[in-house]
């Protein structure tokens, strides 16, 4: 008599044969080659990491190359830009740079000459040129004015005594600066450095 949960109440040996099916099956697959999963997606760097514990990635020396490259490229450029001879006037460009911004309006007559002997190609040279003659020329004004109201007000006089110091002092920073090849950019005086540039020309 069958009972009420056999899987086929017709025959009672069913289930039986249907497990021994199955681990007949599983024994006979058992030599079957195993296809591995697919490994996840890694680098090379990834893959060196793991395996060597010695590893320094690409990524990094890569990186760590191109900055010393960049580095070495721009100090190499420094040193060719600062050693390199304007050959109009005979002179290092860092000096010519230099000499415009030299205190005591010996800059000013400097200025004056590098602009009027030194070609349109010489952007960097003619720039700093018309930089030192603008800030001669605003110290000028500023000194000539402050003499003015000295004549009136003794307090004037020792306001232009230390205009002159602090303005000396500026000077021969900025001198040597220009002379050490590193940046010189007077904002206050910007319009009038390239007006100057423009009109004083080499004179043909």
């Amino acid at each position: 008599m069958p009972k009420k949960y056999d899987t086929n109440p017709l025959d009672p040996d069913f289930p039986k044969r249907v497990h021994e099916a199955q681990r007949q099956g599983t024994v006979a697959d058992s030599n079957a080659e195993t296809i591995p999963f697919a490994p996840p997606f890694k680098t090379q760097d990834q893959t060196s990491r793991y395996n060597n514990l010695n590893f320094v990635s690409t990524e990094n020396t890569a990186r760590g190359f191109m900055q010393t490259n960049v580095a070495g490229a721009l100090e190499s450029d420094m040193s060719h830009t600062t050693n390199r001879t304007v050959t109009k006037i005979g002179l290092p460009e860092n000096v010519l740079t230099a000499l415009p911004y030299l205190p005591w309006y010996v800059g000013m007559v400097a200025s004056i000459l590098i602009l009027l002997l030194v070609p349109q190609s010489e952007g960097k040279v003619r720039f700093h040129a018309a930089q030192g003659l603008a800030a001669h020329l605003g110290i000028l004004i500023v000194t000539a004015i402050l003499g003015g109201v000295g004549k009136v007000a003794e307090l004037a006089d020792v306001g232009n005594f230390i205009f002159q110091i602090v303005t000396t002092i500026f000077l021969v920073i900025w001198t040597i600066r220009a002379w050490k090849n590193k940046p010189v950019y007077i904002e206050s005086i910007e319009e009038l450095t390239n007006w100057l540039e423009e009109k004083i020309k080499i004179q043909k």
